[in-house]
């Protein structure tokens, strides 16, 4: 494993990028409600990527390549959902809405799950817990602490809610590749794994299901949902480790040490 820790100058432009990825990410959740499909949502971040002249992380990303700018996941899809024509938005789904681009070279990658019209109780529940278990695990994102504590934190309290984490999918390092070292479990044990240093910039992205953890990849070779076909929920920050604690390049209203 080779940790690529970044400056300060780094972490600077990544926080551009940041502010980037979730002012259109804002703008894609406005726009998700009843009736819109999720390739018009792709549309709108294409319009977004271009208007701010960065490049998208995800599109044309591995093999068989990624062909959106978005990942677009209902219900049961947990991620990596491909937007299309023919799904539409519906009055009670859930969406897990996950987007990244590169700016001045580096990347800021971030999801959210939006709830579309009235849910039911049982899914507002889940989105609120996925939530929260984010802002459980960026509470540890400090220098001394180990990625395990991160971990810990998401699994322990989507489990003391009566959920399960996803352990196939991973968050991760992230700078001049979306994808850096280390790899950033929703899982794990107190005081277990990697130490956290100053000038780490990861992406923490729990992944929380209603029902058991496995996971079913679907025969596009990309979108994963929960094998029991149970509800899941995805939140997403890319974090930058500083001397003044965690800093959420991808949440506007955040400062250094203080989450917002």
């Amino acid at each position: 494993m080779r940790i690529i820790y970044k400056s300060p100058d780094e972490i600077r432009v990544m926080r551009e990028s940041g502010l980037i990825a979730a002012e259109i990410l804002e703008e894609l959740c406005q726009a998700a409600k009843p009736g819109v499909s999720t390739w018009d949502l792709d549309q709108i971040a294409r319009r977004g990527i271009e208007k701010h002249k960065v490049k998208s992380a995800f599109l044309g990303y591995a093999s068989p390549p990624y062909p959106a700018v978005l990942c677009t996941s209902i219900n049961e899809v947990i991620v990596h959902g491909i937007p299309r024509k023919n799904e539409i938005l519906k009055d009670g789904d859930i969406i897990g809405i996950d987007f990244g681009i590169f700016h001045k070279g580096y990347c800021a990658d971030t999801a959210r799950t939006v709830m579309i019209g009235q849910v039911s109780q049982e899914k507002m529940d889940l989105v609120t817990t996925a939530r929260d278990a984010l802002e459980k695990g960026i509470e540890l994102c400090r220098v001394g602490n180990r990625l395990g504590d991160i971990g810990h934190a998401i699994q322990s309290y989507a489990e003391s809610h009566g959920y399960s984490v996803v352990t196939q999918f991973v968050g991760h390092g992230t700078g001049r590749q979306m994808h850096e070292d280390p790899q950033v479990p929703n899982y794990g044990k107190p005081n277990d794994g990697k130490r956290i240093k100053s000038g780490l910039v990861i992406a923490v992205e729990p992944m929380v299901n209603a029902g058991a953890p496995e996971v079913e990849v679907l025969d596009d070779n990309w979108t994963a949902v929960t094998k029991d076909r149970s509800m899941s929920a995805h939140f997403e920050h890319t974090i930058a480790i500083t001397d003044d604690g965690p800093w959420v390049l991808t949440r506007p209203s955040s400062t250094p040490g203080n989450v917002g």
